[in-house]
């Protein structure tokens, strides 16, 4: 049971990475500095957010 734990982990943070390149790839034409800056706060969040729980999903797993 613990192995599906850790690829639980592993899957949510592939899932966040993936949804965050995409909004900044899809919304990058708002185009006014405070909501870039936003923009790229929670994208850079979510990104390093999904990382940790990759990198904890796979370290779990050995």
């Amino acid at each position: 049971m613990g192995a599906l734990n850790n690829l639980i982990k592993v899957v949510i943070g592939l899932i966040l990475v993936v949804v965050a390149i995409w909004f900044s790839i899809y919304f990058s034409d708002w185009g006014k500095a405070v909501i870039d800056i936003i923009q790229g706060g929670i994208v850079l969040g979510v990104i390093f957010t999904g990382l940790i729980l990759i990198m904890l999903g796979f370290s779990d797993l050995k």
